[in-house]
């Protein structure tokens, strides 16, 4: 069976095509892999809505991955989309055009919703005890609380690494989230790590080169911050390989991810590389895996 993920974010979007090759361990095999750099946060935080040339953009984009699912074969597909086109006034006329010429459903789907989507993804790769899931988007910062497997809470933040904020906004942002921590973290926390998804935090991973380690210190994601800063946006494409649309977000990306680990007392974080498109498989996976029963 071939199943099919597209995520619609502020920064890029993304099309994931999967088999799954073996239902008793939930084994799914990468067919394709498509990441389009349309940043529709731009238009959207900046002036409310799709601007008409992005919105023929996405259009045209939609009906080009309609393509691939169909000479794929794909069986099913869900197809979400987050902070940009939900707060954008024509998102829902945009999602509506789409679907009626041209048959992609499109799921708007709010921050809770996303942030458990995400949780969904780093399921396997966590163990019992405790963590902090951090996703920075484009537009929006989804943390979770997981106690031995289980989600304990979830809550997005108006915040991301295209949405720019003055400082006076930011600090309440910040506020807001140590609340949230405060109230939801528990006081003893023995076994106690950061989880960061988003390609921000991977590619601050992949510039502290740790190897096999399963876990990277915050120390060294500060200092791989200031490394980040200390190069100019040309040198950050030149020098540190990032993609013309990583090299200005993962700046205050990464100033995220350091803030909120900072505020949790957390001094580990593991990276798996999946994000919004894998919890979406594995949303899809886990419905057709009940099916089967």
């Amino acid at each position: 069976m071939r199943i099919a993920a597209i995520d619609i974010g502020s920064n890029a979007i993304r099309l994931q095509i999967s088999a799954v090759v073996d239902w008793e361990n939930a084994t799914l095999k990468k067919m394709e892999y498509i990441r389009f750099p349309l940043r529709l946060g731009k238009d959207v935080f900046e002036t409310g809505e799709i601007t008409p040339p992005t919105e023929e953009r996405f259009v045209k984009l939609m009906i080009a991955f309609k393509q691939f699912l169909e000479l794929y074969e794909v069986q099913d597909y869900m197809v979400c989309a987050t902070s940009a086109m939900r707060e954008a006034h024509n998102g829902k006329l945009i999602a509506k055009r789409v679907y009626y010429a041209h048959g992609v459903q499109i799921q708007i789907i709010d921050g809770a919703l996303e942030g458990e989507i995400i949780t969904n993804a780093v399921e396997k790769y966590i163990e019992n005890g405790l963590y902090l899931h951090i996703d920075v988007g484009g537009g929006s910062t989804e943390l979770s609380i997981i106690q031995n497997k289980e989600r304990v809470a979830v809550k997005s933040f108006r915040m991301g690494s295209v949405r720019q904020l003055d400082e006076e906004k930011k600090e309440r942002v910040y506020e807001k989230i140590n609340d949230f921590l405060t109230k939801n973290l528990p006081i003893q926390r023995e076994y106690f790590k950061a989880v960061g998804t988003g390609g921000n935090i991977k590619k601050m991973y992949e510039l502290v080169s740790p190897g096999n380690r399963k876990a990277v210190l915050l120390k060294e994601l500060q200092k791989t911050r200031e490394i980040i800063l200390a190069h100019t946006y040309e040198e950050r494409i030149s020098k540190l390989n990032m993609n013309a649309d990583r090299a200005d977000v993962i700046v205050p990306a990464s100033e995220i991810y350091l803030k909120v680990m900072e505020m949790a007392q957390v001094n580990q974080m593991i990276v798996p590389d999946v994000g919004l498109k894998d919890g979406i498989l594995q949303t899809l996976f886990k419905k057709h895996a009940e099916l089967r029963m």
